[in-house]
């Protein structure tokens, strides 16, 4: 019997690493961002999600995620994108 999945396992391991930063803009607001990087079992980027809030003083917060995919040109092609905005109560 044969497997039709044979092969080495690391050819097909998917290995994520997740970046994440804090700190303010130019106006005093807070940014956070998330980058998790999907590569291969040879080191390449397969994917990406990106995901950046920005909170204001008043408690205000805009959340963009980006997931990204590498095309057949080796180039990432944004595969989907949502902008959430979310207000404090007063």
């Amino acid at each position: 019997m044969s497997d039709a999945n044979s092969g080495p396992a690391s050819e097909a391991e998917i290995e994520l690493v997740e970046f994440e930063t804090v700190g303010t803009d130019a106006e005093g607001n807070i940014v956070i961002e998330d980058v998790v990087v999907a590569t291969d079992a040879h080191g390449h980027v397969i994917a990406t999600d990106e995901t950046v809030a920005v909170i204001d003083a008043h408690g205000d917060a805009v959340i963009d995620e980006t997931v990204s995919v590498v095309g057949e040109d080796g180039e990432l092609h944004v595969l989907e994108e949502d902008v959430a905005v979310l207000e404090a109560d007063e």
